[in-house]
């Protein structure tokens, strides 16, 4: 497996999103957002479908390119037109659907796109699934089956394979669109150790859920989103759900709460 350092919390952001904005038509998907993504820390992304959340990790993943504003990766600014670029910058995204072949393997997954060739330009099989068992045993030593379909694969298999295929490439930039969606709670629990492993070796990852309990127990600071605008970023321990509610519904901070758009020294 490809070696990646353990990043150290720095003061310098991972990502610096700057006066950033999208508009599809009339419609302001994303309107001046700032936000920062520091390494070691989750940033959980909340608002309702259409609050700018996704549109706003769509352009970080390339996959939208920005109207206006600049995004910072480790102090420099970057021009992500495609996901590939995103990519070298050592940005992932993991989407809710995974974006996995399922009638592939687990290894065939791992390395789609990127297949590993000998120098008699055929596949090379035997590199591929060594350096696949170093990075599932990493991440869950009881992932064995490496070589069924994933569509056979459980919920918490198949995340596994799309963390997997994130960090052996290398990513210091981690985009989670609802890991815990649709898995029972064993399967939620295995993913959301996983995040916390990842964010112990210092990867910097914005979270987009739903699920409260995902948010207390994984995230760093909390933005909420509405209207394609930021509501506010504050240190989760500040708040309450009943506060954090209030926010996505209303478009409002929370009375006597202090904005924290920088971690914590």
């Amino acid at each position: 497996m490809q070696t990646m350092p353990t990043m150290q919390p720095t003061n310098e952001p991972l990502v610096q999103f700057k006066d950033i904005r999208k508009a599809f038509g009339g419609v302001h998907a994303v309107d001046g957002v700032n936000l920062n993504l520091y390494a070691g820390e989750v940033v959980a992304v909340l608002g309702h479908n259409g609050a700018g959340k996704s549109t706003l990790m769509k352009m970080l993943a390339g996959a939208f390119p920005i109207d206006s504003g600049e995004i910072h990766v480790m102090g420099q600014k970057v021009n992500l037109r495609t996901p590939a670029d995103a990519q070298r910058e050592g940005i992932e995204t993991i989407y809710q659907t995974l974006a996995l072949a399922d009638n592939l393997d687990a290894v065939a997954n791992l390395f789609l796109g990127r297949e590993k060739m000998t120098a008699w330009n055929t596949l090379d099989d035997y590199f591929m699934e060594a350096q696949a068992r170093k990075v599932f045993g990493r991440l869950n030593k009881n992932f064995t089956n490496i070589h069924t379909p994933v569509r056979r694969l459980s919920g918490g298999q198949r995340q596994v394979v799309a963390i997997s295929r994130a960090i052996y490439f290398n990513a210091r930039i981690l985009i989670m669109d609802e890991p815990c969606a649709a898995l029972g709670p064993e399967e939620s629990a295995m993913v959301a150790n996983l995040v916390l492993q990842l964010k112990a070796e210092g990867v910097g990852i914005f979270l987009i859920t739903h699920d409260m309990q995902d948010v207390f127990s994984l995230s760093d600071r909390v933005s909420v989103m509405k209207n394609g605008r930021l509501v506010g970023t504050y240190r989760t321990a500040d708040l309450d759900e009943d506060q954090i509610l209030g926010m996505i519904i209303a478009g409002k901070p929370p009375p006597g709460r202090e904005q924290a758009p920088h971690r914590s020294a």
